[in-house]
């Protein structure tokens, strides 16, 4: 247990049976009335997104939860097989948790794995990865005042919008938050 005076981000907490964690909170202290807590919650397993509001000192229910690096090794029919860097132990995650993490994973690609009472959570990666593009139209540059994109498919067959210089073969940076493209690697 903690109070909501103790609360950061990335915390989850276990509410009504269900786990969420805090993407955004705020202390509120207004001039008249008691002071508060306002928080952005994220559910684990759904990935919904809610707003709740708590008293400030109030008591709240937090959930244990066993963060691992973990290296992607390889896809078992719709089981993702993640090995733990420091024991060994390789651990299958179905399709359903991996959500669209599975975009951006590559081989051997290490990786933050969430447990919660033996149960996987989800799978954290890294704020960007470096991938290659294979596949891109030819860009023709024409008569405009700023710079154009082009779709461009990557190495995991996710596709994104690039500028139009890039070419196939080329290795760039992705945000793996947004999809974004952002640079040459």
């Amino acid at each position: 247990m903690a109070t909501t005076n103790d609360l950061k981000n990335g915390t989850v907490l276990n509410i009504e049976g269900q786990l969420w964690t805090v993407i955004e909170f705020q202390h509120v202290k207004p001039g008249k009335g008691p002071a508060f807590v306002r928080t952005k919650l994220k559910n684990v397993m759904s990935g919904k997104t809610v707003d709740k509001t708590f008293n400030a000192g109030l008591k709240v229910d937090t959930a244990t939860v066993d963060k691992r690096d973990m290296q992607y090794s390889y896809l078992d029919g719709d089981q993702y097989v993640f090995m733990d860097t420091s024991t060994w132990e390789q651990t299958n995650v179905s399709a359903d948790v991996v959500g669209s993490a599975a975009d951006y994973l590559l081989e051997g690609q290490d990786v933050v794995v969430a447990f919660h009472d033996g149960t996987v959570l989800f799978v954290e990666l890294p704020a960007s990865v470096v991938l290659e593009i294979t596949f891109t139209e030819p860009g023709l540059q024409g008569d405009r005042s700023s710079g154009g994109t082009k779709p461009a498919t990557l190495e995991t067959g996710k596709e994104i919008q690039v500028p139009l210089f890039l070419e196939q073969g080329t290795k760039v940076k992705v945000d793996t938050r947004s999809g974004d493209y952002l640079g040459r690697a």
